[in-house]
C-alpha cells in the first residue's frame, strides 16, 4: 500500500507540474520560443546527466544498438516539434488550444493503435472518436481555421509515445539520448541567434533559462516513479490533470476568450474522453476478472 501511495502521489505531482508549465514559459520573455526551446534542450541534458550520475546508472549504454539510437533520434525530432509548438502557444495567447491538444491526445493514441498495431476498436471507442471529429469541426468553425496547435500537439505527442514504445528505453536514459542528439543544434542556435537574451537581462533571467532543464527532468522522474508502481488505468486517469490545469490557467489567469461555440467544442471533447475512459475501465475490469476466474475442474467419469 505504501508503494502504491507513493506511486499515486508521484503521478499527481508529475501531472501537476506539467499542468503548471503555462505559468513558467512566459517568465522567460523576452526570449522567443526558439531560444527557450534551445535552452530547454541543453539544460535538460545537463539535468538528466546529474540524475544519472547520482544513480550511478550507466549500464544502459551497452544496450544502445543502432536501431534503438535511430528510434530515439527520431523521438528527439518529434519532441522538438511538440515542445516548440507548446512554448509558442503558451507565450502567444493560445494556452487553451494547447490544453485541447492534450485532451485530444488519448484519442490520437487510440487511432495510432488501429493504424500501427491493427487493433480493433470497440463500439464505444468508435463513438468517442466520432464525437471528437464533430468537436474539431465545431472548433474549426469557431477559430475560423483548423485548431492546428491542438492537432499538432496531440499528433506529435502521440507519435512520440509510439516511437518510445518501440525504443523500449527508460525515461531518464531516453531523455539523455534525445537531448544529446539535440544539444549541438540547440547550442548553435543560442550562439548564433540574431538577438540572444541569455546575457544582458540579469541573473534571474539566466536562472530561469537554466531552470527549463530542471522543470523538464523532475516531472519526468516523478512520472517514471508512478508508472512503475500503479496500474496503467490509474495513470490514464491522472493524465487529464495536466490539461485541466492548463485550461484553467488559460481561462482564469491569462483570460483567453471562450465564446459559447468554443465551449460546445470542448464539452464534446470531454464527453468523448468520458466515454473512452469508462470503456477502458470496463475492459480492464473484465480482463482482470477473466484472469482471476478459476478454471472449471473436470469431474471424474
Amino acid at each position: 500500500m505504501a508503494d502504491n501511495r507513493r506511486g499515486i502521489l508521484s503521478g499527481i505531482a508529475a501531472y501537476t507540474m506539467w499542468g503548471l508549465f503555462p505559468l513558467y514559459w512566459p517568465l522567460l520573455k523576452p526570449a522567443g520560443p526558439l531560444e527557450i526551446l534551445a535552452h530547454r534542450m541543453m539544460w535538460s541534458l545537463a539535468a538528466v546527466l546529474v540524475i544519472l550520475v547520482v544513480r550511478r546508472n550507466w549500464g544502459w549504454l551497452k544496450t544502445m544498438r543502432p536501431r534503438r539510437i535511430a528510434l530515439l533520434a527520431l523521438a528527439a525530432v518529434i519532441i522538438t516539434v511538440n515542445w516548440g509548438t507548446y512554448i509558442y502557444a503558451v507565450n502567444n495567447g493560445h494556452t487553451i488550444e494547447a490544453a485541447l491538444g492534450y485532451f485530444i491526445n488519448p484519442l490520437v493514441s487510440v487511432l495510432l493503435g488501429v493504424l500501427v498495431f491493427r487493433e480493433r476498436l470497440r463500439a464505444w471507442q468508435w463513438a468517442a472518436i466520432g464525437i471528437s471529429v464533430v468537436a474539431v469541426a465545431i472548433l474549426a468553425a469557431d477559430y475560423g481555421r483548423l485548431p492546428w496547435i491542438a492537432l499538432l500537439l496531440a499528433c506529435s505527442f502521440g507519435t512520440y509515445g509510439l516511437v518510445k514504445k518501440f525504443a523500449a528505453t527508460g525515461s531518464a536514459e531516453s531523455l539523455t539520448v534525445e537531448t544529446a542528439v539535440l544539444f549541438l543544434p540547440a547550442l548553435g542556435y543560442t550562439l548564433f541567434a540574431s538577438h540572444p537574451t541569455f546575457t544582458g537581462h540579469g541573473s534571474g533571467h539566466i536562472a530561469l533559462l537554466v531552470g527549463a532543464g530542471v522543470v523538464t527532468a523532475i516531472p519526468l522522474m516523478l512520472f517514471n516513479t508512478a508508472a512503475t508502481r500503479v496500474p496503467l488505468t490509474v495513470i490514464g486517469m491522472l493524465q487529464y490533470l495536466a490539461p485541466v490545469l492548463q485550461f484553467l490557467i488559460g481561462l482564469v489567469v491569462q483570460h483567453e476568450a471562450m465564446p459559447a461555440s468554443r465551449w460546445v467544442g470542448f464539452l464534446l471533447v470531454w464527453a468523448a474522453l468520458v466515454i473512452l475512459s469508462v470503456d477502458g475501465l470496463r475492459t480492464a475490469r473484465s480482463k482482470r476478472r477473466a484472469v482471476v476466474r478459476p478454471e472449471p475442474v473436470a469431474e471424474a467419469a
